[in-house]
């Protein structure tokens, strides 16, 4: 680990070294008569560092690596800005040209979008404005959602906001490591992940095929838009529909569906999305979504029906702006490259316009008595011996079950067991078991 360290200091010495003298050189082109020099570029990125890597495996520009390291340095190095304008400018004075603003608790210069034209393109027009092109939505920069400019106050230049290099390429340039976004008020979503298998999802062969479809997409799309050139023809991303009673899969296909693809499933937290205020449900979705674009995460939405709901008559202003929500949140959907599933326990609840834009409705019906029986012997804890009057097709026969609510069941019948040191898992706590789930949802039944 610490010749990790040390090797990743080493490469990023060599690469503020290089920042320092291309900021130092514009700074005497624009303020000294004297014949200067670029620093040379080539050797920046000639070794194994995370940025490095980054920077050849998309191809980086010059401009774009400079960007990147305007934007990373503040994260290691707070006075660098400070130091080298203070140097060069000993008596003082204000240099508005370079840009930058000061943050509440980082003391040394944030740099803005102003500080990359001043380095990149000094005083020269035509340089500037090809400058600011480099942080468009469809530049590279921006494709990948690397770095970005933050908002400005109403009426303020654009390129007057703090450049933002997103925290999870901090940690992948510094550490080598990948940052997962963590679930907050920024990024109302958690990552979800199983050590279960396919073999342990119990499903009816019609819902199974539909989930080879997204497996499909999920593998190939890439191939199918770029190497078959179909982008002109086919929308970016895929929808689906997850419908069907609780308890009977749909979180756990979601997971493996990330788990065998190797893309990682974000759970979105709805309770943190969906605001009583005005234009805040909106803000959070494009938060969301933003954080989403270009990356390949698979977007869980359980329970759906909170906000995907159908849209009403309009009779009052509430009305009027929880339509408007529906409607963003269709538009957004629609142009996300990624995969977005949506859960509902009732199809019928959702808004037919979302509907209509589902390449997939996968319904998941409650499990047959086979499939009940399959749940049972999957699920029971191996070499704990049952007492001889458990008979599990007669339990799948008389009680119609979910999984989850069989997964309750063995769960208060292992603790049950141990608590009363048995060396069997006893029928009477099974039944136990059963009756607690059936009075959980409000169903009468006689054991």
């Amino acid at each position: 680990m610490e010749k990790a360290t040390e090797a990743t200091q080493i490469h990023f010495d060599s690469k503020i070294s290089y920042l320092r003298e291309v900021i130092e050189y514009r700074l005497k082109k624009e303020y000294t008569n004297e014949e200067v020099e670029q620093p040379l570029f080539d050797s920046i990125i000639d070794d194994n560092s995370s940025f490095a890597k980054f920077a050849k495996k998309h191809n980086l520009s010059k401009d774009e690596v400079i960007i990147l390291l305007i934007a990373l340095v503040p994260h290691i190095a707070p006075y660098f800005f400070i130091d080298i304008i203070t140097s060069f400018f000993p008596s003082g004075g204000e240099l508005p040209e370079f840009g930058g603003v000061k943050g509440k608790n980082h003391r040394g210069i944030i740099p803005t979008g102003e500080t990359v034209q001043f380095i990149l393109a000094g005083k020269n027009l035509k340089e500037r404005i090809k400058t600011a092109t480099l942080f468009e939505p469809e530049s590279t920069l921006g494709k990948l959602a690397v770095v970005s400019l933050d908002t400005v106050p109403f009426g303020e230049p654009i390129m007057s906001g703090k450049l933002v290099l997103e925290q999870e390429f901090v940690e992948l340039f510094l550490s080598g490591k990948i940052l997962r976004p963590v679930l907050s008020k920024q990024f109302p979503a958690e990552r979800i992940e199983t050590q279960l298998t396919w073999d342990d999802l119990v499903l009816q062969q019609k819902t199974l095929t539909h989930i080879k479809e997204i497996e499909a997409w999920l593998k190939y799309n890439d191939k199918v838009l770029n190497d078959w050139k179909m982008k002109s023809r086919i929308k970016p991303g895929y929808r689906i529909l997850f419908s069907g009673p609780p308890g009977t899969g749909k979180t756990l296909t979601a997971t493996l569906l990330g788990k065998y693809t190797g893309e990682d499933v974000y759970r979105i937290d709805l309770s943190m999305i969906v605001s009583k205020y005005i234009g805040e449900t909106e803000k959070n979705l494009s938060r969301l979504f933003d954080k989403a674009k270009n990356k390949s995460w698979i977007l869980f939405f359980d329970e759906a029906d909170a906000i995907f709901g159908k849209r009403t008559n309009v009779r009052d202003a509430h009305d009027k702006y929880a339509n408007q929500e529906v409607s963003y949140l269709l538009q957004r959907i629609e142009s996300h490259p990624g995969l977005v599933i949506l859960a509902s326990n009732f199809k019928n609840n959702i808004d037919t316009a979302f509907t209509r834009r589902f390449q997939t409705i996968v319904e998941f019906e409650n499990p047959s008595y086979a499939e009940r029986v399959l749940l049972w012997q999957k699920n029971l804890p191996a070499g704990v011996e049952l007492q001889e009057e458990v008979n599990l097709e007669d339990l799948a026969k008389k009680y119609a079950l979910t999984g989850a609510n069989i997964i309750n069941v063995i769960q208060f019948a292992c603790l049950r067991t141990m608590a009363e040191e048995h060396e069997q898992i006893h029928l009477n706590s099974i039944l136990t078991g059963i009756k607690k789930e059936y009075l959980k949802e409000g169903k009468m039944i006689t054991i």
